[in-house]
């Protein structure tokens, strides 16, 4: 019997990957199966159980025995992660708890640093086509701006890989499934914020082709015009992945000094697109002989280990820990389980610390 059971699990092993890769997850009933192969329904349930134990299938009360989305060939569990870095700022610890979660579940991650650049996302892209990954977690380059690889997204997603993006979405694939901070409604929470400290005098500064800062600036407007104090747009900076690319490869932040020297005098607090800028726009009010939050306040999205490290620590909205990497995992194994999957957008909590005061203790 125990050669039965093993000889029935290898079979169902090599069904159940031929079948996933053709998008079919659920197996056959117990009295199918044995109708099918000529065993027990003893050997059958044997065979299923020693699938579960190696983490193939599952079963769901009421409904039958599923493929996990895990291939008995373990080089084909693979997951690729399309991301900007792998070294800068979030992105170490946010690969770290991704994969962590995956290869609890028996997948492992490949990492493709993109460095935000259209052209080398295009190249991973062509690779794939030719050997896709079973799953495929993205974050978009340069999202407020049309991208020329939606050809390859459109391909991938007709062939039924699992596709989970990250921080932002490419508007034209309406098909898509994305895990996001609540920008819009973020930006709202720290306008808020400050008009409650008695600030009417803000300014913003955030990232022009990256859908974050659009949503960010957005609910941050939104806020205000409702309080009758809408920022100017000379008041408003802007910068682009270029110039963040420069300040982290060569700390080149003259569009910070740039920003300072023109466009915020006059104003009691300033909301940055998140904490890499503010860390780094603190040190250039300081250099300018702005000192925070003596002259000005400085609030921002995003919090990291930076605003911790900042000479004076900055107040962010922050998630709670771990919890965007977690989400984008689990969105991704419920997907490849061909489970019903849907965007999020996660909410932020408020953090206050040293980097916020109000202006009547300027």
């Amino acid at each position: 019997m125990a050669a039965k059971y093993r000889d029935l699990a290898a079979r169902l092993a090599d069904m159940l990957t031929t079948n996933v890769n053709n998008g079919i997850y659920r197996l056959p009933t117990e009295a199918e199966l044995g109708r099918q192969y000529q065993v027990s329904r003893q050997t059958v349930r044997q065979a299923l159980a020693l699938l579960a134990s190696q983490g193939l299938i599952t079963t769901r009360q009421g409904s039958g025995s599923y493929a996990t989305g895990l291939s008995a060939d373990d080089s084909r569990n693979t997951i690729a992660l399309l991301i900007r870095s792998e070294q800068e700022h979030i992105y170490p610890e946010l690969i770290g708890d991704i994969r962590a979660v995956l290869s609890g579940k028996g997948y492992s991650l490949q990492v493709y640093p993109t460095d935000n650049q259209v052209a080398k996302e295009r190249e991973f892209l062509q690779e794939f086509s030719g050997r896709p990954p079973r799953g495929l977690i993205v974050e978009p380059c340069k999202s407020a701006l049309p991208n020329p690889n939606l050809d390859y997204y459109e391909q991938l997603h007709r062939r039924d890989i699992p596709l989970i993006f990250l921080h932002g979405v490419y508007k034209t694939l309406p098909w898509a499934v994305c895990v996001k901070d609540d920008n819009y409604y973020g930006g709202v929470q720290l306008g808020q914020h400050l008009l409650d400290q008695g600030h009417t005098r803000l300014a913003g500064f955030f990232k022009l082709d990256d859908m974050q800062g659009i949503e960010r600036y957005h609910g941050l407007q939104h806020c205000m015009r409702d309080a009758g104090l809408l920022i100017p747009d000379e008041r408003i900076g802007w910068y682009t992945s270029a110039q963040l690319d420069l300040m982290e490869r060569k700390q080149d932040t003259r569009f910070l000094s740039d920003f300072i020297h023109k466009q915020l005098p006059g104003c009691s607090a300033l909301v940055c697109q998140n904490d890499e800028i503010a860390y780094w726009m603190i040190n250039e009010l300081s250099y300018a002989g702005l000192e925070v939050p003596q002259d000005i306040t400085v609030v921002c999205f995003a919090d990291s280990y930076l605003s911790e490290l900042s000479h004076v620590r900055i107040t962010t909205l922050a998630h709670r820990p771990h919890e965007m990497a977690r989400c984008a995992a689990d969105c991704m194994l419920r997907s490849l389980q061909r489970l019903p999957v849907s965007s999020q957008e996660l909410p932020w909590e408020l953090v206050i610390r040293e980097s916020d005061a109000t202006p009547q203790t300027l």
